[in-house]
């Protein structure tokens, strides 16, 4: 028996880019796009009256933003999952995301690669959680990882952890504008020697854009920035 699709509701004020979001999730097996709103009026009042498993939830909308939305959703009992896709990179609001329970925070413009990875994560989650029962602190892991892992490469060398290169990205990704390499490693939590190698395997993927900037000393500093645009990326 086939099971039934993941029911997906995508929220974005720009109509252009709300059938960009919905033609990607079309091209995941196993989803379905239900509906497309462009305020958080549209998307609350739809989910009143159906049932929604994910929402694809923009921050900036027209009437309300896209977190104040997800709080007045779980006020009111609605526990529809979410996975933001902003072009906010702020900090203080992807930490809001996190504490209202986003599953996945995704900073536009963005490739499709990077979307499909996170529904797949997100499918295969929902499917683990179906099955019910207990599970031990391996399987809790492993459900946990599933997302943080989610459209982070693969295929690292040797030597360099999944998480630390995703905490690296999301520094670079949230910054308002190009940082140092010591600044990276202070607001990522880690030393400044491992910041380096981690950006320097960003530098080798083309992932950053590396600026160099001349002090009173003569000796130029480094300064990175994430390369936010991508083939075929949605904006």
């Amino acid at each position: 028996m086939n099971e039934s699709p993941i029911h997906v509701l995508v929220v974005d004020d720009d109509m252009r880019v709300a059938r960009i979001n919905a033609a990607y999730v079309a091209k995941v097996p196993g989803f379905q796009v239900i509906a497309q709103a462009h305020s958080a009026t549209e998307a609350l009042a739809f989910l009143e009256t159906h049932d929604v498993d994910l929402i694809l939830l923009d921050h900036y909308l027209p009437d309300e933003n896209g977190l104040d939305l997800v709080r007045r959703l779980r006020q009111q009992g609605h526990h529809t999952d979410v996975i933001m896709v902003t072009a906010a990179r702020d900090l203080a609001t992807v930490q809001a995301a996190m504490r209202l329970g986003a599953l996945q925070y995704m900073v536009k413009p963005f490739a499709f690669a990077g979307l499909r990875a996170r529904l797949e994560a997100y499918g295969s989650l929902r499917r683990a959680l179906e099955t019910g029962g207990e599970a031990e602190q391996a399987e809790v892991d492993r459900l946990f990882g599933a997302l943080a892992s989610a459209g982070a490469p693969n295929d690292l060398p040797k030597g360099h952890s999944p998480p630390t290169a995703d905490l690296v990205r999301q520094v670079l990704r949230t910054a308002e504008g190009p940082l140092s390499t010591q600044q990276i490693a202070d607001r990522a939590g880690i030393s400044r020697q491992t910041a380096q190698r981690y950006l320097k395997l960003l530098d080798r993927t083309g992932r950053v854009t590396l600026a160099l900037r001349y002090g009173e000393t003569g000796r130029p500093e480094h300064r990175y920035s994430w390369r936010h645009s991508e083939p075929g990326a949605a904006h």
